[in-house]
């Protein structure tokens, strides 16, 4: 047994283990820590050589075999199994000493954390980890927030594990404080609203133009090898070619329609409130979800209500248009994400760089994607860019492809197909390139009921009218 390892690591379910052993992989010696002995062993089992991977149930014992500054992973649930874990190793640590959060924290948690562990000498990061279990073990991206300087400690270990997309590690400093854990939060919004559209479209392609799994996980996978190439469109052409190992048919038609959440898409949408940044996408998603969970009541208004025939669209078109309708909607997700992240960057001190942050989303993350390079150079041919409907590159993608939204937007409604990110997505775009909305209304009717005030086009100042007099 090594007396000294390089890394330690604490929880050792399935990300856990598969992280260490990535990073053992990768030319670093690794400790693990778990309160389960089955956990402990079966990773001394599977690392083999101890010299190379070990673990202990012990407290003290695992923070004593680690090199200083002790770089410790924390890969546990959120919440406050975290606080309990680092209150567990704090007896053992020293100052300078590194404990990294790797799960899915909320970014005030993160604030706390480190203020506290900073009184007493240790540095505190949040740094979101994505790419699940297979990601964890192959190359994940990772997103780093916390202490720059003590980021350099950590640096080689992540750049040798993190994904890589044309020889570069997915995996770079993003900011001070919480900068991490909130791109990982503003990331899985971003999912969220990414898994709604590509949800919404296959089931346009169903009842609109009858396409049967064999043809969806073809269309899908042809999707996969142009624009729309990313990791959710692969693996929903995976998922249509899955039979049913328990009864006949396709597991796909089989799976129960409510979708579960851990709480990171909602997080999104409500600090998007709190910042004053329009989400649409991903408020729906999340609110899709709610729905979702309401099967029972479903299934009675079902009973209650006529919908209509579907009128049907012929197959070649339909796949044209879904595909233009699918991107467009990627874009302005992405935009909104993006945009929020900008936003709080100004408000929490972050100084992100949107460029950097799409560029170690290309590879090993649930939301790596074709759309991710392009981002990337949008934000690094113009730093102050608001928006990415405001980039040159992408007002032309988005004028080829909105009129296909368009009309499937008006076919869903027209029929009875329910495509709320896709019409959110629609809504958000003509109201972000509108000069003029009708909110001109409200500010009167609060003017007239609360003598809120207004400001007017034509003039400066504040202004109220007395309504009623």
């Amino acid at each position: 047994m090594a007396d000294i390892y390089d890394f330690g690591l604490v929880g050792l379910g399935v990300m856990g283990r598969n992280f260490i052993l990535n990073v053992a992989d990768n030319g670093f010696t690794a400790f693990g820590n778990d309160l389960d002995e089955e956990k402990v062993n079966a990773l001394i089992e599977e690392g083999g050589d101890t010299t190379k991977v070990n673990a202990s149930m012990d407290a003290a014992a695992f923070v004593q075999a680690l090199s200083t500054p002790r770089k410790i992973m924390l890969l546990v649930p959120a919440g406050k199994v975290v606080d309990i874990v680092i209150e567990s190793l704090l007896p053992h640590l020293e100052q300078g000493d590194i404990i990294i959060d790797g799960g899915n924290s909320f970014f005030t948690d993160t604030d706390r954390r480190e203020a506290y562990l900073k009184e007493k000498g240790i540095n505190f990061f949040g740094a979101g980890v994505s790419g699940g279990a297979k990601g964890a073990r192959k190359g994940p991206s990772i997103m780093p927030g916390g202490s720059r300087e003590a980021y350099q400690h950590v640096k080689p270990i992540f750049e040798a594990v993190a994904a890589k997309y044309q020889e570069e590690p997915c995996v770079a400093y993003l900011g001070p404080k919480s900068a991490g854990n909130y791109v990982k939060m503003v990331h899985n919004g971003i999912e969220y609203g990414l898994m709604q559209l590509t949800s919404e479209i296959y089931d346009l392609l169903k009842k609109a133009g009858g396409l049967t799994n064999e043809e969806l996980q073809q269309t899908f996978a042809d999707w996969n090898q142009g624009r729309l190439q990313s990791f959710l469109v692969e693996i929903t052409s995976d998922i249509f070619s899955q039979k049913d190992e328990l009864a006949e048919g396709h597991l796909v038609d089989k799976i129960l329609d409510k979708a579960k959440q851990k709480g990171t898409g909602k997080w999104t949408s409500q600090n998007a409130m709190d910042l004053g940044i329009p989400v649409p996408t991903i408020d729906i998603a999340v609110s899709m979800r709610e729905i979702s969970a309401l099967k029972d009541e479903r299934i009675l208004a079902d009973e209650i209500y006529d919908r209509p025939t579907v009128a049907k669209i012929e197959k070649d078109v339909l796949i044209e248009k879904a595909e233009k309708a699918l991107y467009f909607a990627f874009i302005i997700t992405y935009a909104q994400g993006m945009h929020q992240l900008a936003d709080a960057s100004k408000e929490y001190g972050y100084e992100l760089d949107l460029g950097e942050i799409a560029k170690i989303w290309r590879a090993g993350c649930i939301i790596r994607a074709a759309l991710l390079a392009d981002i990337t150079e949008a934000y690094r041919a113009d730093g102050t860019l608001q928006n990415l409907l405001l980039s040159p590159t992408f007002a032309e993608k988005v004028r080829e492809t909105v009129g296909a939204a368009r009309e499937l937007v008006a076919h869903g409604a027209t029929n009875g197909i329910p495509l709320p990110g896709l019409t959110n997505a629609l809504t958000y775009f003509d109201a972000y390139t509108s000069s003029r909305l009708p909110l001109n209304l409200i500010q009167a009717q609060r003017d007239y009921f609360g003598s809120h005030t207004y400001e007017r086009l034509d003039r400066e100042g504040i202004f109220h009218t007395g309504w009623e007099e």
